[in-house]
């Protein structure tokens, strides 16, 4: 709010900066506030959009100048008070949703008040969000290097064709790569560089701040791979499907599409290869764990842009440190599987977006068509993507009038829908020759096929949306193998500035009409589609796994409303000092709990759901160590028990399952000794027939490390 707002501050407050107020002076406050807040209300419905702040810059390709600083809001010269009520009873608001005694009545009143608090800090300029970036207005002169186009074109309809038998060779990937780079140079513009002048104090800033990042990065690669081969502590049947897929890729079957356990795209197969001839760790669990770590990791540097590029340096810096440690992007990284890949391609689709339609730079567009295409060969969730990229589009044209930039834009959006279809290429050519098997994973969820719709599709999506947008501050859903169930999907402190940054979100969009402040809220229930359109599986929603691209939005607009809170405390020495006193509170409490919740509580309740097949792999392996062979290890099925492909993964035979149902095991024997059968403690038949078969066996419990399930082993050395 600039400083000549239409709500001035009474002459009582004048003196605030100077001395507390009484409980007297609290009322009078209160009761003086009221007309203000009420005009205030009406006021945000006949706000407009600044239009000359929005349009300073003009033809930089010609006239290359310095990128200006935004306004900055106007802040209050007294102490914010009404901002730390506010905070303080949306953290108690959200502190007593914590399970397993939760207050939720209570903590309603206590968000109704800190948003109540919130409206009041605002309109005192107390509680402002960071200014957006200035936006420029530089034509595109739709230029196109028609050669290098044309050449486009021809390599990716040859690379389209030998694409034909669904997998990857020398030749359509040679296509492929050139089809790409020839469009992308056909479309690339060359910018003038600009100069900027350094002093050595800025240069020095600039050193402690580059420090500053680094230490945040390390605190977040503590948090991604700390104890990467423990937790979570077993695999379960999708990874057995993923060593599968990757064993085939080693064996010099280089599918673009796993058509395995309902379908899976390519690029974890090939990334997890890479790891384990990278790491040394093989064709295990540890590999697939490992990898999808590192595609965490690699999320960090896009999430530290978006914020800068929403909200500046400190909040890229915000953002990084709570996305970081947070313990629903961390558990999703850990899992082993293809999850972590939705938000690793959303965040630069999304970065290079935003920036490109504030900057007009088309180059942007380019690299965000190519992160568009990439992540549609990553994790089915994230086909939602290019839905909201449409959205973005329509949004910017309707806050923009000009029939001039309305062209361009759509000029924009065909560079960003060319280019990712030429990544897509090779998935999209399978597609056509595959549609049932390409969607068939997506459709089993959506629609009948695979089960009837427990109710009216409207009424579940509805039922859906509505546990979807709770899931941030109330329940993350049931899903224990990637998350904790029945508890906030974000931590007491981001969830508590996610609801705060919310509110000054819609009241900074109504007031200025910036586009990019209502693409950030709709593409928080966009991203959660996927988990929504759950509706054959109702129960499977809401899932972090399949909303995880919504966790880049919900912790920037968590960061976003923490830098207005630091801005609002001042820049007066002992205002510095209380803010980064305050925030350095609260990102230690915020790492606390995500450090609790992962490596604590997550690793508990996944082991105590989670079969021990890797201590069958331990008995498998001391069998072969003995004996020089596994030809003659057996593991007997039992229903609900654990999948008997696992345990050869732990031992080092990913390709072969060890199961021998009960009614073939007079087949064993015909193989010589040494043999070993495993099976569960509570499958008496199979007990009983081994003992008809072998009656020299030798029975012994296995007494495991996890409660209530330990197995027998039976053994026959003659």
């Amino acid at each position: 709010m600039s400083n000549d707002s239409q709500f001035p501050i009474p002459e009582s407050q004048e003196n605030e900066s100077q001395q507390e107020p009484t409980v007297l002076d609290l009322y009078k406050s209160v009761t003086k506030d009221w007309s203000s807040f009420f005009n205030f209300i009406r006021s945000l419905w006949d706000a407009r959009r600044r239009e000359e702040l929005n349009r300073t810059l003009v033809d930089e390709v010609a006239h290359p100048i310095e990128e200006q600083k935004p306004e900055e809001p106007a802040r209050a010269s007294y102490f914010p008070w009404r901002s730390i009520a506010a905070l303080l009873l949306a953290l108690g608001g959200q502190f007593i949703l914590e399970p397993p005694n939760r207050q939720v009545n209570i903590s309603i009143a206590l968000y109704v008040f800190a948003v109540g608090f919130v409206i009041w800090a605002y309109i005192k300029d107390e509680w402002h969000l960071p200014a957006l970036p200035l936006q420029k207005q530089t034509p595109d002169g739709l230029t196109t290097r028609l050669i290098p186009f044309f050449l486009s074109i021809i390599f990716a309809s040859f690379a389209f064709w030998f694409f034909g038998d669904g997998l990857f060779t020398f030749t359509n990937v040679t296509l492929w790569v050139l089809a790409i780079g020839f469009l992308v140079y056909a479309f690339w513009i060359k910018l003038p560089k600009v100069r900027q002048e350094t002093t050595p104090e800025t240069q020095k800033k600039k050193v402690l701040w580059n420090i500053l990042i680094v230490g945040v990065l390390a605190i977040s690669l503590f948090y991604r791979l700390y104890q990467t081969a423990s937790i979570p502590s077993e695999p379960f049947s999708d990874h057995a499907e993923k060593i599968l897929d990757v064993y085939d890729v080693s064996l010099g079957e280089y599918s673009v599409f796993f058509p395995r356990n309902t379908g899976r795209e390519a690029i974890q197969m090939y990334w997890t290869l890479l790891v384990a001839n990278v790491f040394g760790t093989g064709l295990s669990y540890l590999s697939l764990k490992l990898g999808t770590a590192l595609l965490g990791v690699l999320t960090l540097p896009y999430i530290y842009l978006l914020g800068k590029e929403i909200g500046g340096s400190r909040v890229g810096l915000f953002a990084l440190f709570l996305f970081g440690i947070a313990y629903w992007p961390n558990v999703i990284s850990r899992i082993g599987l293809r999850f972590p890949l939705y938000p690793l391609f959303a965040a630069p689709t999304l970065l290079y977006l935003i920036r490109g339609l504030r900057t007009r730079n088309r180059n942007d567009f380019l690299l965000s068509g190519i992160f568009l295409g990439l992540g549609l060969h990553g994790y089915s969730p994230f086909r939602i993507v290019p839905i909201l990229v449409v959205i973005a589009f329509i949004i910017y044209l309707i806050h923009n009038r000009s029939k001039e930039t309305r062209q361009q834009a759509l000029w924009w959006l065909v560079i960003i829908v060319v280019t990712s279809l030429f990544v897509f290429l090779p998935l999209l050519r399978y597609w056509i020759a595959n549609p049932a098997m390409f969607g068939e994973r997506a459709f089993t969820r959506l629609t009948s096929m695979e089960t009837p719709l427990p109710g009216p599709a409207w009424q579940i999506f509805f039922s859906n949306l509505y546990r979807g947008l709770l899931m941030f501050n109330w329940d993350n859903g049931n899903i224990w193998v990637n998350s904790l169930p029945n508890r906030p999907a974000l931590d007491i402190v981001t969830g508590a500035l996610f609801v705060i940054g919310l509110v000054l979100l819609i009241i900074r969009y109504i007031r200025q009409r910036d586009w990019r402040d209502l693409f950030l809220l709709i593409s928080i229930p966009v991203l959660i589609m996927p988990s929504v359109l759950s509706l054959a599986y109702p129960d499977e929603n809401p899932a972090l796994n399949r909303s995880g691209g919504a966790s880049i939005a919900v912790i920037l607009v968590s960061a976003l409303a923490l830098e207005g809170l630091v801005a609002g405390l001042g820049t007066e020495k002992k205002r510095v000092f209380i803010a980064y006193t305050l925030t350095g509170i609260l990102l230690a409490a915020s790492a606390y709990q995500n450090y609790d919740l992962v490596f604590n509580k997550f690793n508990l309740n996944f082991r105590a759901g989670a079969w021990n097949t890797s201590e069958l792999g331990m008995v498998i392996s001391d069998f072969r160590d003995k004996y020089g062979q596994t030809d003659t290890i057996w593991i007997v099925p039992y229903p609900h028990w654990l999948d008997t492909r696992l345990p050869g993964v732990w031992a080092g035979i990913p390709d072969r399952d060890l199961a021998l149902f009960p009614e073939r095991l007079s087949e064993s024997l015909s193989a010589p000794a040494p043999k070993m059968f495993i099976f569960w403690r509570e499958d008496v038949e199979t007990e009983k027939l081994l003992k008809e078969l072998y009656p020299n066996g030798i029975l012994t419990r296995y007494t495991s490390t996890y409660e209530n399930k330990d197995f027998f082993i039976f053994m026959v050395e003659q």
